[in-house]
């Protein structure tokens, strides 16, 4: 008798479709089950796991012959998500459960229709005991089984909320192999778990850190608020102490809100790293991701045997923090140019190639010396340049914000009134993103403009082209920092509301070019 069950796989952050077929021949002699189709050790093992599990829930493993396939047979299976639609399979070869629901009005069975099998699509690790241990990628199956027309999925009740935010599709999670049983055959009720109201959620998330908590530095604030209204990277440069990781954290609140498309993107990305906290069905907030200097290569970019997203990738639609920029190694730092402009990475091994999205927005933040302060005189300013040199130009090309986050002096600590607040700098924020939007389209803020689209969108006048150039000549800018200039300058025009560049928008943005000038 042949068994089918449907089922995934997970590539990357993409969920395929991988059938389970059970071949079990009660004529032939009793040998153990075999596992075909490009299985993994944990595959491998899943027969020792569904055998134990049959038999600590009353069910027997099948006497004779059992073939299980999986297909696909040219691409690798990993993991134990095929624990629960292999024992579906052998339960449906041996009659437990029913290969087809009796027709309506049919006597041939007492008991109620349960689901129909053949248009659900199951995954799931079962335990010894016939417990359902959660999965990766549920969210990425749901989308899936969605896509190819499934009526819905029976997967572990832990993954059921992620699941529940793919709409137009049922999503049932059960505890154990028994209850499983019993929604097929029709002995337990059939309710699936609620829909997420994503929207709803979204719009209810709070921001983690308000901008009113940072006594002092308004100068940073006011760089931020330029780097999140144009989506620039940013570096802060200053003492250990000011603020700058505090500031880093905060930023997310100011960016503008997820759109459902966002976070399940989001949601998708941390599901398939394994990352999603217990009880979350979908990341609601912008991440804010922030490696050690020690983390290697694959850990920030993504990798491994098998490839798994890194912490770039965590960072999608957030905000990438590398606290003591000169200290993260070489090779990592130029691994991130290219994701830096293309906004994915991709991991090519023998076997396969994955891509990753990697949208983030890079918050960089460095003291001045390795010792933390700079110290006066020639000392200080040639420590400075020795720390300096470990970023490479290049690098630093890609980051159009640099300033300074000096130290707080005590009586501003103390008494300074509260500063610019989250929701006054977001409001800034939206409504310059609102106006790149309608000038530019949604996909291109101003840190993306090229030179073409400069000379079209962010007209200047002749005193601040005057002015540029003397910049460029008298303060030994390089001339990569022409066009980031330009940018930055664009969106410093858009929050004052101004059509074209003036002086005073391309004074302020040459400001933010500390790195470039002669040290």
């Amino acid at each position: 008798m042949l068994a089918r069950v449907q089922s995934y796989l997970l590539h990357g952050i993409e969920a395929l479709p991988c059938e389970v077929e059970v071949d079990y021949d009660d004529a032939s002699e009793n040998k153990p089950g075999t596992v075909v189709g490009l299985p993994d050790a944990a595959v491998k093992e899943s027969l020792e796991r569904v055998a134990a599990a049959l038999s600590n829930t009353g069910y027997a493993w099948p006497r004779g012959r059992v073939l299980i396939n999986l297909a696909p047979a040219d691409v690798r299976k990993e993991g134990p998500v095929y624990d629960l639609p292999i024992a579906v399979g052998l339960l449906i070869v041996q009659g437990i459960i029913p290969s087809a629901l009796p027709r309506r009005g049919s006597l041939a069975s007492p008991d109620p229709p349960g689901l129909d099998h053949r248009r659900l699509v199951f995954a799931g690790e079962v335990a010894l005991d016939g417990r359902l241990r959660p999965i990766k990628g549920a969210i990425a199956l749901a989308s899936m089984a969605r896509q190819r027309g499934a009526a819905g999925i029976v997967l572990p009740s832990e993954n059921a909320p992620e699941a529940a935010v793919v709409s137009g599709l049922s999503v049932y999670g059960v505890r154990t192999l028994t209850e499983v049983v019993g929604l097929l055959s029709g002995r337990l009720d059939a309710a699936p778990f609620p829909a997420t109201d994503v929207e709803s959620l979204l719009r209810t998330t709070p921001a983690p850190i308000d901008f009113a908590e940072i006594r002092g530095q308004e100068g940073v604030k006011r760089a931020i608020t330029i780097a999140a209204a144009g989506s620039h990277n940013i570096l802060m440069l200053g003492p250990a102490g000011t603020g700058k990781t505090m500031m880093a954290k905060a930023l997310p609140g100011v960016l503008p809100p997820l759109t459902p498309e966002e976070a399940i993107e989001i949601t998708r990305i941390y599901s398939a790293a394994g990352l999603l906290p217990p009880g979350v069905g979908l990341i609601s907030s912008r991440p804010v991701r922030s490696p050690h200097h020690t983390a290697s290569p694959p850990a920030v970019v993504g990798g491994g045997q098998v490839p798994r997203p890194g912490e770039i990738s965590l960072a999608h639609r957030g905000v990438l923090f590398l606290d003591e920029l000169p200290e993260f190694p070489r090779d990592v730092l130029e691994t991130l140019r290219q994701p830096m402009e293309d906004h994915e990475v991709t991991i090519a091994r023998s076997h396969t190639s994955v891509r990753f999205p990697a949208n983030f927005m890079l918050v960089a933040a460095m003291n001045p010396t390795p010792k933390g302060h700079l110290e006066a005189g020639e000392v200080g300013r040639r420590a400075m340049e020795r720390y300096l040199s470990k970023l490479s130009g290049p690098l630093l090309d890609r980051i159009d914000v640099h300033v300074e986050a000096p130290a707080v002096p005590f009586k501003e600590l103390s008494s300074a009134p509260r500063g610019s607040s989250t929701a006054v700098i977001r409001e800034d924020v939206l409504r310059c993103r609102t106006a790149q939007m309608s000038r530019q389209g949604a996909t291109t803020p101003n840190s993306r403009l090229s030179g073409k689209q400069l000379d079209q969108w962010a007209p200047m006048s002749d005193a601040a082209r005057t002015l540029l150039g003397q910049a460029l000549t008298e303060l030994g800018l390089s001339a990569r920092a022409y066009d980031k200039i330009r940018r930055v300058a664009r969106t410093i025009a858009d929050l004052a509301g101004a059509e074209g560049l003036d002086v005073e928008h391309v004074s302020e943005a040459v400001q933010y070019r500390l790195l470039d000038r002669k040290l």
